[in-house]
């Protein structure tokens, strides 16, 4: 007997609640907006998801691994990790301004929409944060071994930094119509740096 194909494309639909949650956020987004935008019902939802919740989770996975991709990406295009971090920065604080549905890090954004009523969600959250500062340290790792970054440096320390510096910017970047100040201010991290 032959399975019956799902009438959806799961990864088309999580995308595109993934740009829905990341513009609305999760308290902001509604069973309605979601029904609109990934064009299902909600019984097919909860069938598919089980809630606005796990399908919520799915787009803060979903939003990481675009991350993690991005910052790859950098690296292979570029001569070295510190310049690979310098661009993925860049990428992420000047183009993602037209290119996204909001210019703050979803990450960052649900963490500070969220509060202890949804305590899954925020867990998650901070998982996939560490996730990416884990990504962060694979590549300071790296430009240590390669003496981009002095020995002594503690590389997840380092990492954390990067991982402030980026959600600090993205954040700003909402208030900063300014392009050239955001790319001093990108370039400073890398300026000023303490590698």
């Amino acid at each position: 007997m032959m399975r019956k194909n799902a009438k959806f494309d799961r990864a088309e639909v999580v995308d595109n609640a993934t740009r829905l949650y990341w513009e609305k956020g999760f308290n902001g987004t509604s069973m309605r907006n979601l029904q609109d935008v990934i064009d299902m019902r909600p019984g097919s939802i909860y069938a598919t998801f089980g809630s606005k919740e796990g399908l919520f989770k799915e787009a803060l996975n979903r939003y990481t691994e675009m991350g993690i991709e991005e910052l790859r990406r950098c690296r292979v295009h570029s001569s070295s990790p510190l310049v690979a971090l310098n661009v993925f920065m860049r990428n992420v604080v000047l183009d993602y301004a037209n290119k996204a549905p909001n210019r703050m890090c979803m990450l960052a954004k649900t963490m500070g929409e969220l509060t202890q009523d949804t305590p899954e969600l925020l867990k998650e959250a901070k998982r996939l944060l560490a996730k990416v500062e884990a990504e962060f340290v694979t590549l300071l790792q790296e430009a240590q071994d390669l003496g981009e970054v002095d020995s002594t440096k503690n590389v997840a320390t380092l990492a954390r930094h990067i991982q402030v510096q980026t959600m600090g910017l993205r954040t700003y970047a909402k208030a900063c119509d300014n392009q050239e100040e955001l790319e001093t201010m990108v370039d400073d991290v890398f300026k000023h740096h303490p590698f």
